[in-house]
């Protein structure tokens, strides 16, 4: 009873940390005193860059089994959900800012914005296009187990990188204290899972 009382001590606190890693930076960012004056599109565009992050640190934890009571095919169905809603949040991140300033966006596309953080926000952008075609068409390529996980895990470390750079260089809605938070435990989350479920471990010779 005693170890029953204390795995539901642990799931409670592990989703509760959970919740308010997430929940504060996109309160904090929908009551920034930046978004005055703002229009309905921008601010749209702001908060759904803000969800892609909140969204990209639940997905290293998915992978690597670290929320409870989330295991076998649910987890790698939410997981395929967690990747739609995130291709969701950057198309609409990108046309929302596409609609107030397409000057902007277009310098930002071909890599000649002054603003160093474009740049990153677009590598991340493709990153994940990438990451969701090449999950769409996995089974039609027939591509082998072990490819797809390095393939994936490349591409996963890349959309991390250049998402975390691009949302730290950003003086924007997110408060800087938990937007900093959220970008640590995102690249931790990343880095342990790739390193738990050594993508990058050579296969036995008899393999």
């Amino acid at each position: 009873m005693h170890m029953r009382g204390s795995h539901w001590v642990r799931t409670i606190l592990i989703w509760a940390a959970l919740t308010g890693v997430v929940a504060v930076p996109l309160g904090a960012a929908l009551n920034s005193p930046l978004l005055a004056w703002r229009d309905p599109i921008y601010i749209a565009a702001g908060f759904a860059g803000v969800l892609a992050m909140a969204l990209l640190l639940l997905q290293p934890l998915l992978v690597g089994g670290y929320l409870p009571g989330l295991i076998g095919p649910r987890v790698r169905q939410i997981h395929r959900w967690i990747g739609a809603a995130l291709v969701v949040s950057v198309i609409v991140h990108v046309a929302g800012l596409w609609i107030t300033s397409p000057p902007d966006v277009i310098d930002a596309l071909l890599f000649v914005s002054p603003t160093p953080f474009s740049a990153w926000g677009v590598i991340a952008m493709w990153a994940v296009f990438a990451a969701a075609l090449f999950a769409a068409l996995r089974r039609r390529l027939k591509v082998r187990p072990m490819i797809w996980r390095r393939a994936h895990s490349f591409l996963a470390i890349i959309i991390v990188a250049g998402s975390v750079i691009h949302a730290l260089l950003i003086e924007g809605t997110m408060e800087i204290m938990s937007k900093t938070l959220l970008c640590a435990l995102v690249g931790i989350a990343t880095a342990k899972t790739i390193a738990d479920l050594r993508i990058w471990r050579r296969k036995p010779s008899s393999d």
